[in-house]
């Protein structure tokens, strides 16, 4: 019993440890005023921090691509998921008094490139960086746009994917908080990974022994 009590402590510490960020929300506004826009579009973040889009108006996205291939998921010309917000259609939040949101989670300092996957927005300047490379100046939001105006914008497969979905009110503060916790997603992809199924093993494991 002793030794099951203790194998439950670790668990909860380690889930803790790996599901709970603790840095800052970073919120970035998608299409406020109806524009093809993320405000800000160019950030820096560190690992633990949290990134939020908000959705003010459309049905945007907000999609991960490589610095080379603009308007393309980061899946489909890397081995990495990346991540997917799919379509969100801010009306449908704000006939509800809320505003749609999906999160991420920073697990890394690695660029991150991100498009609306929406009709031609992409190719039309919709689009942002995370980390922004600082030891290659070629490699710009500016550059990545003017590449996109020769892409053609494709949606990754499947639905949406990492990060998670959901609304906040829209009359609190902009970062107010500390992050809750967001989906884990693929480490390859620059955001927080937590290893869920050792967290699922342990705890099988620790039921046994009660």
């Amino acid at each position: 019993m002793q030794f099951s009590t203790f194998a439950l402590a670790a668990l909860a510490g380690l889930a803790s440890a790996q599901q709970t960020p603790t840095g800052k929300v970073h919120v970035i506004k998608v299409a406020v005023n109806n524009s093809l826009t993320y405000e800000p579009n160019d950030i820096q973040a560190v690992p633990g921090d949290m990134v939020q889009f908000q959705f003010f108006g459309g049905n945007h996205t907000a999609t991960q691509s490589t610095f080379d291939q603009p308007c393309q998921p980061i899946s489909q010309n890397t081995n990495v998921t990346g991540f997917h917000s799919g379509f969100i259609p801010a009306a449908a939040s704000e006939a509800m008094g809320m505003r749609a949101v999906y999160s991420i989670m920073i697990n890394n300092t690695n660029p991150l490139w991100i498009y609306c996957a929406q009709g031609r927005h992409c190719e039309m300047g919709m689009a942002m960086v995370i980390n922004k490379p600082a030891a290659n100046a070629s490699r710009t939001l500016t550059a990545y746009k003017e590449l996109a105006k020769g892409a053609t914008t494709e949606l990754p497969t499947g639905g949406a994917t990492g990060g998670t979905p959901g609304s906040t009110d829209p009359n609190a503060p902009a970062d107010a908080g500390t992050p809750g916790a967001a989906d884990p997603v693929d480490a390859g992809a620059g955001m927080l990974a937590a290893p869920t199924s050792i967290l699922l093993a342990a705890a099988g494991f620790a039921a046994l022994l009660l």
